[in-house]
């Protein structure tokens, strides 16, 4: 049994792998995880790991990885950086080779132009949260709708100039006062994302878009993607555990049999 924990900033996923490929999924609140069960020791992150897996779950290898810049050690794994965690995880799922890697998680976001199944370029941007999940999260609160919902709209989008989380919630209010329907407002709020995102993904471009991460379940981004830069959007079936199947994936490679 192979264990990938990825340290997310919003949840924590681990991943078990199987001698025969077979996966299982766990998720855990990324605050509640660091309070209720991990612990600092000699700097690393301690994590009684059995205590939050199956009964007679005794992973051989642990790999873990963590989110941008915030990557915390986790006592007896090997840790590896999120973004080559995220180009095996989805290499995994999708059996591809050859494409560009959109990942969207809670607080950052990912490009990487990946070929012959090895990282060739990526680009990162942790410094604003204006095309992450919590963007989505803030703006959905604000038209007082889900995230399933929000994740409906995409035709006759109002326009939002503002790349900012912070402005854009105060613009996205301006736009409700105007008087426009929540079909366009959504819309527009998933247009932003795409706008925000679109420079990294025109650098590294690829026909094929392998697209991870949470935001990933929002189906309006999927057709704007495609429609907007002619690519074909393949997203994995659990895409929110590309990480932490990424980390499997290198414990496998480093196991000792």
């Amino acid at each position: 049994m192979y264990c990938g924990v990825d340290l997310g900033s919003r949840n924590v996923k681990i991943a078990l792998m199987d001698s025969r490929g077979e996966l299982k999924f766990f998720k855990f609140d990324t605050i509640t995880f660091y309070r209720e069960h991990g612990r600092l020791e000699d700097g690393q992150l301690a994590v009684e790991l059995s205590a939050l897996l199956p009964p007679s779950t005794r992973p051989r290898v642990v790999v873990s990885t963590g989110y941008g810049r915030q990557t915390v050690a986790l006592k007896g794994a090997r840790t590896i950086p999120e973004i080559k965690a995220h180009v095996l995880g989805a290499v995994h799922f999708t059996g591809l080779s050859d494409f560009t890697l959109l990942d969207l998680g809670g607080q950052d976001s990912k490009v990487a132009l990946v070929r012959g199944g090895r990282l060739v370029d990526f680009q990162t941007n942790d410094k604003c949260a204006a095309s992450t999940g919590r963007y989505l999260e803030n703006m959905a609160a604000v038209l007082n709708i889900t995230l399933d919902e929000l994740s409906r709209y995409y035709e006759n989008p109002v326009d939002l100039s503002s790349t900012c989380a912070i402005f854009g919630e105060t613009e996205l209010i301006g736009k409700v006062v105007e008087g426009h329907p929540i079909s366009s407002l959504a819309a527009g709020v998933n247009y932003t994302i795409f706008k925000r995102i679109r420079p990294m993904l025109q650098r590294l471009y690829s026909e094929i878009l392998v697209f991870t991460g949470g935001v990933a379940r929002n189906t309006a981004l999927r057709k704007i993607l495609a429609r907007e830069l002619g690519v074909q959007v393949v997203v994995p079936e659990h895409p929110q555990y590309t990480g932490a199947v990424g980390c499997c994936v290198e414990a496998r490679l480093r196991s000792p049999d």
